[in-house]
């Protein structure tokens, strides 16, 4: 019978009368050529391998009527780089297609789990498709039918962390009938060993990936943050940042510092009061009644930034970099208890498109965080990559910026230097460099920001309160982003 559709470049050699005379008719007059053993095209310009990739299920279709795309190939939804698919048919053989090789396999028939795909074929189910991909292969042959158990282990971690303990069970469920309905019950042992594994019910010595053992010993992590903290770290490598020593020794201008830091980390995260207000409420104890919480936010925040034997101490493991970030956030949000300070958050934080980190795996990425930044030689690098770290980590359920912002700076206070101010005018650059590194990857962008936001900080004289004011409203500190920028005096 004849396979080719008017829209179609694909004709299949048949025995059916009529339509071979017409291929043979289109064979002498040179309108179609033969590319395989019964395959043939009317694409008389491109090489035999690109027709057969741009035509590729078509041709298997048209080649292996009802067989099931299967093992990794239905797992990765495309052939391996090397232009291998993989078939499960009534018998086992390789056929091999200009830029393309088929490996038949000997197998059941599409079950009722296994859906109708690209008109002649099937493709397995992910439950059928994962204990496929568990099956042992011999080394040494051609490509491996099943993908890396380590990639297999991700996959289903993956799954856990998206989308819950409950998706991965019921997937274990369709997997446990699919097993009895196909005969792969011994594949399918080895599926819930692994399952059981991750979820802490099973043994974990016979799991490959770090992302699963971390999983199944309670430290899981996620993965797509540690990518952002690999290319922070290689970029902070290639950029230098500026360091300021800080020139202030006197308690009084030392105060005034902190002042402005804690009142512009408040500002920004909408926590409002004009200044005056703010410094009768930090140097006189003055508590609006309207608003106390607001009040004892910035209150908090001024503490904890002006303490500098507390703000000196620095984290040495993982643990510590937790017990730091606890008690400075409780200090800062001690007027919040419905926030639940110190305590992880109880459900994922969004801004915006961007979804933090799951509460489940917010200490397991913080560890694996840590590990780039003890190596960091620069207090700057230290600084810009813890900040960059909470922020991205969103441990709590509020105060992430400000906490962020504080760890930020202690880095820079240990080392005597000039700790960095985020003002009011400057908040878009902030949050727009933090997004554009999270969202795609992109970390020069978020290390200038940080350049120049201490470079600015450098150029203020907070020797008394009254000329760090005027200098701050010269440079358009607290104007909001789309009034005016941030200049630097003397830049």
């Amino acid at each position: 019978m004849e396979k080719m559709t008017p829209l179609s470049e694909i004709i299949f050699g048949t025995s059916v009368n009529k339509e071979a005379k017409r291929l043979r008719r289109l064979l002498r007059a040179g309108k179609a050529r033969k590319i395989a053993p019964r395959l043939y095209t009317t694409n008389l310009s491109d090489p035999p391998m690109k027709v057969v990739q741009d035509n590729l299920y078509e041709i298997l279709g048209g080649l292996f009527p009802k067989a099931i795309l299967s093992h990794r190939t239905a797992l990765e939804g495309k052939p391996t780089a090397e232009w291998e698919v993989f078939l499960t048919t009534s018998y086992s053989r390789t056929v091999r297609l200009p830029g393309l090789t088929v490996r038949l396999l000997k197998g059941p028939p599409a079950g009722p789990s296994d859906k109708p795909f690209m008109g002649a074929l099937f493709i397995a189910s992910q439950p059928r498709a994962f204990l496929e991909n568990i099956q042992r292969t011999r080394s040494g042959t051609a490509a491996s039918k099943t993908i890396p158990r380590k990639e297999l282990e991700e996959r289903l971690e993956r799954i856990l962390r998206l989308r819950g303990e409950k998706a991965l069970n019921a997937l274990r469920d369709d997997a446990r009938r699919a097993a009895k309905e196909l005969g792969l019950l011994k594949d399918f042992k080895a599926f819930d060993r692994i399952i059981g594994a991750m979820l802490k019910t099973r043994p974990a010595d016979g799991l490959k990936s770090p992302l699963a053992k971390a999983r199944a010993a309670g430290e899981a992590f996620d993965p797509d943050r540690l990518r952002l903290f690999e290319s922070l770290f290689s970029a902070l490598g290639k950029t230098p940042l500026r360091e300021t020593a800080e020139p202030l020794v006197r308690s009084e201008a030392l105060r005034t510092l902190a002042f402005f830091e804690a009142y512009f980390s408040n500002y920004i995260e909408g926590t409002r009061f004009e200044v005056e207000e703010a410094r009768e409420i930090i140097f006189e104890g003055k508590i609006p009644s309207a608003r106390p919480k607001d009040a004892h936010d910035i209150l908090g925040t001024y503490r904890v930034v002006s303490n500098l034997s507390e703000l000196r101490k620095l984290p040495q493991d993982a643990e510590g970099l937790w017990a730091l970030l606890s008690t400075r956030h409780e200090a800062i949000l001690n007027a919040r208890p419905e926030t639940q300070p110190v305590e992880v958050k109880a459900e994922i934080n969004r801004a915006g498109e961007t979804v933090f980190v799951a509460p489940d795996l917010v200490r397991g990425t913080l560890a694996k965080g840590f590990e780039f930044y003890k190596v960091l030689d620069s207090p700057s690098a230290r600084a810009a990559f813890m900040m960059f770290l909470i922020s991205e980590v969103h441990p709590f359920n509020d105060g992430n910026g400000r906490i962020a912002r504080v760890m930020m700076n202690a880095e820079l206070v240990a080392a005597g230097l000039r700790r960095i101010i985020i003002p009011t005018v400057f908040r878009d650059d902030y949050l727009g460099t933090l997004r554009a590194h999270s969202r795609r990857g992109e970390p020069i962008a978020y290390l200038r920001m940080i350049d120049h936001a201490q470079q600015f900080s450098a150029s203020i004289d907070f020797s008394d309160f009254a000329s760090a004011r005027r200098a701050l409203k010269a440079a358009n500190a607290f104007k909001d982003p789309g009034e005016a920028r941030l200049t630097i005096p003397g830049g």
